[in-house]
């Protein structure tokens, strides 16, 4: 998760997935895997083979395999009957389902961390911000990664601020489901010609200060759905030109 420096979200002009220490291997495994799938190192549908990522990482077999299972445990991945592993398809159903679960549980912990926020956090998001629309002005693979860790440093650094053991790792869980479909739909947002969406950020911005709960998760709803709705109309255009293809 990226901390209130942002020194993971730095990390994304070197692209990729990174290798590890030694130290605490199994722990520096998982963490590492969870990263890239939440900032969209590993895209959807993507088959995951164990000696590929055992090599990336630089080390063993056992802690990579032990990593997986875990995050098929947090449905984060899932196993396939021919035991390889798969980053989940994107699909409406988990769209939908994934969609309305951030916009309940990140919407009341927004409203829970507004009284906690001051004017250093507001200079922190903002700052973040400004360079998620820097990412996004030359669209490629390293930058879209990295306007994607910066969104979600933008978000995480809110969430903390509510301080709250039982939500965080609920959001935290749905972010590492998400990552792979906000990753593509960044790049639906440069195959339509789409603005950043950055917008939804500084609105949200200005209803934290005011102190506007009603705002704040507006803005938030937004926010989230404006990905998830690239997503959804994309699926509808694949399915458009199958069947186009089928009767022609």
């Amino acid at each position: 998760m990226p901390d209130g420096n942002g020194s993971q979200a730095a990390r994304a002009g070197r692209g990729g997935i990174t290798p590890v220490r030694r130290e605490t291997l199994h722990d520096r495994v998982y963490a590492e895997l969870r990263r890239s799938l939440i900032h969209g190192v590993f895209v959807s549908g993507q088959m995951l083979r164990i000696q590929d990522l055992a090599e990336k990482l630089n080390t063993s077999t056992m802690p990579v395999r032990e990593a997986l299972a875990r995050l098929i445990s947090e449905q984060a991945l899932e196993a396939l009957p021919n035991r390889t592993v798969r980053v989940p398809v994107i699909t409406r159903e988990k769209l939908d389902d994934l969609a309305r679960a951030r916009v309940l549980i990140e919407g009341e912990v927004t409203a829970r961390a507004m009284a906690h926020l001051n004017e250093a956090d507001f200079v922190r998001l903002r700052h973040l911000t400004r360079q998620c629309e820097a990412a996004f002005t030359e669209r490629n693979e390293n930058n879209i990664r990295h306007a994607t860790e910066l969104n979600h440093a933008f978000h995480d650094h809110i969430y903390r601020a509510a301080a709250s053991p039982v939500l965080q790792p609920m959001i935290e869980s749905l972010w590492l489901q998400s990552g792979p479909y906000v990753h593509a739909a960044a790049f639906l947002h440069d195959e339509t010609n789409d603005p950043a969406g950055t917008h939804h950020h500084w609105e949200l911005i200005t209803a934290l200060e005011k102190r506007d709960a009603t705002g704040a998760i507006a803005a938030l709803t937004r926010d989230i759905t404006r990905a998830f709705s690239l997503l959804r109309n994309k699926l509808d255009a694949d399915e458009a030109d199958a069947r186009a293809r089928h009767h022609g």
